[in-house]
């Protein structure tokens, strides 16, 4: 009797175990799935634009039709901006090389930097090939998908900073748009006269990010997360010797940056460094750079909160745009074409998608959904949509799309993806008035 009791016990122990396993594979922490899926995501702001928009987008508010769009977007895909983030892991391998600590593994390594290093130089910060192409299919897009502003004879005024690859984004967004409809009217302009808006750096905030308090929580939390073992044993012969030399953490993490550039460029098809990493390895680093991208961009309680202010030229230029647009009696369009350091703390300034999260504690970003790829990957947009009925008509909606995606405000729609513009722009010019 007693052995048949704990052979059912047995049995019953195993069919829990068979429960559990699929839990166990659920709890797999879902920005860790999405690494799986697209290596790309772990890069932060390096990931590739999600160039397939196939979701949908909610049909115009009843009696009412878009005939304004403001616009505030990222280059596309671009070399890396100086090789300096080469040249950490490189020159480590070379001094690893003339010590002969090199394994096959490592040797191969090397020549592949080699041949990365040779297809980047002189092209630092470039706009690639994969760039123009997902800036003209996101002009197309917007072309097509609201047609009632881009259509024959409407005004489009685009801007850019200074930086050549914005200048060329913008030529690919604005020509591609033409191909939808030529008799658009397009005045494009890159000049130093927007930069105080169009990439204001404060450097105030910026000097100011990393305060003590950030700092200690900063380092807790990468504590755990940097340094990759598995990789130093399989590039070095004797890893131990060669820490005089190699530092482990720098190391690991910039031959992942290194491996995750390169899918940015026409060189992408031939890399074969993506292969040393596994998917947790990724995943820790895009850990580690989105809990920085937290502090240096976001509502982080340990420095204060302030650092979306950054974007407050911005914001009082883009209501004030729309404020002027709203009054004329014609659809018109203006779209700007900048960098992911004024489009990360925007979003965050106006709360899109719960991007305003305040939290001391960076633990809880991954949980709470602030997800700094999600945000700006290269080619990164956020578009507001304006519906009105005809020119008098004063009641005025509008939506956002981050991304080519309907998002959210915090403040409470009138109806689905739809907000009014009164009521967004008192929450914004009453949040911007109370910064001092």
């Amino acid at each position: 009797m007693k052995t048949k009791i704990q052979y059912l016990k047995v049995i019953l122990f195993t069919f829990h175990l068979s429960l559990l396993t699929p839990l166990c594979v659920m709890a797999q922490p879902k920005v860790m799935q999405i690494i799986k899926k697209t290596p790309s995501y772990a890069s932060c702001n390096y990931h590739i634009y999600p160039d397939s928009i196939t979701t949908p987008l909610t049909p115009s508010p009843e009696g009412k039709q878009p005939f304004y769009i403001s616009h505030y977007g990222r280059h596309g895909s671009r070399y890396i901006s100086s090789r300096s983030g080469y040249d950490i892991p490189y020159m480590m391998m070379l001094h690893a090389d003339s010590l002969d600590e090199l394994t096959p593994t490592g040797r191969k390594v090397l020549h592949e930097m080699n041949l990365i290093m040779r297809d980047t130089e002189d092209r630092w910060g470039e706009l690639t090939g994969y760039g123009k192409v997902q800036l003209q299919n996101i002009g197309r897009r917007m072309a097509e998908n609201f047609p009632e502003v881009f259509r024959p004879g409407t005004k489009v005024t685009a801007r850019s900073t200074i930086v050549p690859r914005c200048i060329e984004s913008m030529g690919a967004a604005m020509m591609e748009m033409l191909q939808v409809c030529p008799q658009l009217d397009i005045t494009m302009q890159s000049s130093k006269r927007n930069q105080w808006y169009m990439n204001h750096q404060d450097r105030q905030l910026r000097r100011g990010y990393m305060t003590p308090e950030a700092q200690k929580a900063y380092d807790a939390y990468t504590a755990h997360r940097m340094g990759n073992t598995r990789l130093m044993e399989m590039i070095f012969k004797n890893p131990d010797i060669v820490k005089e030399v190699v530092d482990e953490e720098q190391f690991s993490y910039y031959l992942m940056k290194m491996s995750l550039f390169q899918l940015n460029t026409n060189y992408n098809q031939n890399t074969h460094l993506m292969g040393l990493f596994h998917t947790d390895d990724l995943y820790l680093m895009w850990q580690v750079d989105n809990a920085l991208w937290y502090i240096q961009h976001g509502a982080c309680k340990l420095n204060g909160g302030r650092q979306p202010y950054s974007q407050r030229y911005l914001l009082r230029q883009m209501i004030a745009d729309a404020d002027s647009c709203i009054q004329l009696d014609k659809p018109t369009a203006q779209l700007r074409f900048g960098h992911e350091t004024v489009l990360l703390p925007l979003v965050c300034l106006i709360g899109v998608n719960g991007y305003d999260l305040e939290t001391d504690n960076l633990d809880e970003l991954e949980e709470k959904g602030w997800w700094c790829s999600s945000v700006f990957p290269m080619g990164c947009n956020l578009q507001f949509i304006f519906y009105r009925s005809n020119p008098k008509d004063q009641d005025i909606l509008f939506k956002v799309l981050l991304n080519e995606v309907e998002a959210t405000l915090p403040l409470p729609p009138v109806s689905g993806p739809y907000y009014r513009w009164a009521d967004f722009r008192h929450y914004c010019l009453d949040k911007l008035s109370k910064y001092k």
